[in-house]
């Protein structure tokens, strides 16, 4: 590669384009930052100055991008990746970036899935909470490590009839509209079928 060309530059927002190259890379820079580094429609970058940008602009971006998402909440890797991927960084300065935060160990999918069952897991099912870790990039066997560690604390027939106090139903008294409804409520939680008739006293 001796150079690049950029094929065309769109304007995102009031400060900030999106260049298209000729090698299927884009860049999204700021209009100061095109001014600064001289780039334009049909402009040539050399190698040395491509090197230079990805490394130094976009790659180090990448990077600050990264870190200010974890700074606003805990994400899995996936979610990260799929964050920086949004923003049309090039995937290599993605796995870079990924490598950075891992490398002070900003992202822990094992931590992620731990404090995403104690903080969520009072109201959801072993089940649900396994499909939902999945959904969220957790590898399987990282996600049944931390729910097996839970297990005995787990008392899932006694989390629906907590979930039942809390929202005031009283199996005694409710008709059969309120039956279907807490039935689906417990149901799209993942709780058994089972569990739920038995504390709803529906067998």
């Amino acid at each position: 590669m001796s150079e690049v060309v950029i094929t065309s530059v769109e304007q995102q927002t009031k400060g900030r384009r999106r260049l298209l190259l000729d090698n299927g890379e884009i860049w999204v820079l700021y209009a100061g930052e095109l001014r600064t580094l001289h780039l334009a429609e049909g402009a040539h970058i050399p190698e040395e100055q491509y090197i230079q940008i990805r490394r130094e602009v976009i790659g180090r971006r990448a990077k600050k991008r990264a870190m200010h998402l974890l700074e606003q909440m805990n994400r899995t890797e996936l979610e990260l990746r799929r964050k920086l991927a949004d923003g049309e960084y090039p995937e290599d300065l993605i796995d870079e970036a990924l490598a950075y935060v891992k490398s002070y160990h900003y992202v822990d999918d094992e931590r992620y899935a731990d404090c995403y069952v104690r903080l969520r897991g009072t109201a959801k099912s072993t089940g649900k909470l396994r499909m939902e870790l999945q959904q969220k990039g957790v590898e399987r066997d990282v996600a049944e490590r931390v729910l097996a560690s839970y297990e005995e604390e787990r008392d899932e027939c006694a989390m629906i009839r907590d979930l039942l106090q809390k929202r005031h139903y009283d199996p005694q008294t409710a008709d059969q509209k309120e039956q279907r409804r807490m039935y689906g409520y417990l149901q799209r939680r993942g709780f058994r079928s089972s569990d739920i008739c038995r504390e709803l006293r529906l067998s």
